[in-house]
């Protein structure tokens, strides 16, 4: 119903529209429920897009996958009891993956407080340890200014998900407007983007001027943070060798002088400085074990308890990776530049010719593969044939397992920006949510993403929503009919007589289900015939599900090593 302006009276589910209208969010992904159809309401009157979806978790995930493709706060609007405990586990990966997302929950009429009120749970309680805010909405006018408190919070430090509920009577009853305190847009959140302490960023750019081995890894908050350019003058002014990972990947396009990604180890083992920017040293990163003890390690982050976590540091910077990385560079335009004087130039060129060669080396070795014509498909072949399908405007996401763990040695986005996984929760299911949230919010964009069968059973029946709001994309599933980053841990452990417990799937046909629910679906067998099945696909206009049967025998290296529990 409109708010009844004649009494000049607003609702708490319009005052929450209003409060989400004037952070700039334009989409809601939700699952419908009693407790929440007044936001509904309010936000049909505020222009903003309700997208309703199959299961909580889908919203949840949509909802980080939307902020991370447009650097705005993305929103998720579900139910009480079972439909908030869905959306734990995408509340979670935002956590754990630094992404601002704002949860709203239902809840029981306070007037039912503690009488067991249908779908009534402490979400409050369970949701706090994975949120940077949590907390129930007390009153109809505390509405709006409770929605801007907690996106506030999404950016405090490092960024990540908030949680309200708010009870069916909050949002139902009406309050005079003037009652009500509705934040102006722009005008309730200060500037979070730090450039560091300027004596260290005076002391980093030392450091770089004068390394002879440099090394930088540029992570997920290069791009957060929207720190592109910077990251790309810093390492072309200064002769850097570069590696990237997260959402980091495509920070500078493959073939770029100063692109690495096959020898990051070898890097890291000989460097004599080493910076890493917004990385904590987590299991990604052998905690922190994997550098070598005589180099000197630099770590940028936006949360001062990540600088210096599980391993000993010679200097860091809290700030904005973007400005503080700005501000090296300018910073090293006053020092004397031992990459370009003093003998300095020839051997920064022998560093970066020493890792070029252990580049090829690496290629070389995982070539046969990559080209294999064998059937069942070598993994490797897959992920070289969608790494070779990719343009400029192909935003890649990976969701899976042991497939996954292929694809992050090869493919390479050749933008920024354009590269999405589930982050640092290992997360399966967030492939049909992230293809919602990016082609919902970069309908221009080409969306491609590859699924491990596994992954994909978790969160699949949402390809009916990309069906449904027409949001065509070029999806595979690496069919092997198994969980198999698992089942090679098992065998390693057990034996191969146990090796199939608990993690063998059924030899499903998702080209058919493509079909079933009114999209594109081809089966491949023959690696000759991906790249027609791909471009088919491309073509055809539609949410798509390419089904290559893989290899169920062949294993990423990283599986093989069990890197990800070290």
């Amino acid at each position: 119903m409109p708010d009844d302006n004649s009494q000049n009276l607003i609702s708490g589910g319009h005052l929450v529209a209003k409060a989400l209208k004037a952070e700039g969010v334009e989409v809601i992904y939700t699952l419908c429920g009693g407790h929440i159809i007044d936001i509904y309401d309010g936000c049909v009157d505020e222009g903003i897009e309700v997208v309703d979806v199959r299961h909580e978790q889908v919203a949840a995930h949509a909802a980080d996958g939307y902020a991370r493709i447009t650097g705005k706060p993305g929103c998720a609007v579900v139910t009480a009891g079972p439909g908030t405990t869905d959306a734990v586990t995408g509340v979670a990966n935002a956590f754990r993956a630094e992404s601002p997302m704002l949860l709203i929950g239902g809840q029981g009429a306070h007037t039912q407080h503690k009488m067991g009120s249908l779908q009534d749970l402490p979400h409050v309680d369970m949701m706090t340890p994975i949120t940077k805010f949590a907390a129930t909405v007390p009153d109809t006018a505390r509405a709006a200014d409770m929605v801007s408190m907690a996106f506030r919070e999404c950016y405090h430090g490092a960024p990540g998900p908030s949680f309200l509920e708010i009870p069916r009577d909050v949002l139902d009853a009406k309050v005079p407007v003037e009652k009500a305190r509705v934040p102006a847009a722009g005008q309730y959140r200060a500037s979070t983007r730090s450039a560091g302490d300027p004596e260290a960023v005076e002391k980093l750019a030392d450091l770089l001027v004068h390394a002879e081995k440099p090394a930088i890894l540029l992570g997920s908050q290069v791009w957060t943070t929207r720190g592109t350019e910077s990251a790309i003058e810093l390492v072309r002014t200064l002769n850097i060798p570069a590696y990237m990972n997260g959402a980091g990947r495509g920070t500078l396009p493959p073939g770029d002088p100063h692109h690495f990604q096959l020898s990051r180890r070898y890097a890291f083992s000989n460097a004599d400085v080493i910076v890493i920017v917004g990385t904590p040293f987590d299991f990604r990163m052998g905690y922190g074990k994997r550098l070598s003890p005589d180099a000197t390690v630099v770590q940028i982050d936006l949360d001062y308890r990540t600088v210096g976590k599980n391993r000993d540091i010679d200097l860091g910077i809290v700030g904005d990776a973007g400005l503080v990385l700005k501000s090296v560079t300018e910073a090293a335009s006053g020092h004397a530049f031992n990459g370009y004087s003093n003998g300095g130039a020839s051997k920064r060129k022998e560093w970066l010719d020493e890792l070029r060669a252990a580049e090829q080396t690496a290629i070389e070795k995982r070539l046969p593969n990559l080209k294999s014509d064998a059937s069942p498909i070598h993994p490797y072949r897959l992920v070289s044939e969608i790494n070779d399908f990719l343009t400029e405007d192909s935003i890649y996401i990976g969701d899976g397992g042991d497939i996954v763990t292929f694809s992050g040695q090869v493919v390479q986005p050749k933008s920024p920006g354009h590269w999405m996984d589930p982050g640092p929760l290992g997360t399966l299911g967030v492939g049909v949510p992230f293809v919602l949230a990016a082609k919902k919010a970069r309908p221009d964009k080409e969306v491609v993403a590859l699924f491990g069968d596994g992954a994909f059973s978790l969160t699949g029946w949402d390809f009916e929503t990309l069906v449904r709001y027409n949001l065509p994309f070029v999806g595979i599933v690496g069919n092997n009919s198994s969980m198999n980053q698992i089942r090679y841990g098992q065998a390693a452990k057990y034996g191969l007589e146990r090796e199939r417990v608990g993690n063998t799937l059924g030899d499903v046909h998702y080209d058919k289900f493509a079909q079933m629910l009114g999209g594109y679906g081809e089966e491949v067998r023959d690696p000759a015939d991906i790249a027609p099945a791909l471009q088919r696909a491309r073509e055809s206009g539609k949410p798509s599900l390419i089904n290559v049967w893989v290899d169920p025998d062949a294993y990423a290296p990283g599986t093989m090593n069990q890197t990800m529990y070290k």
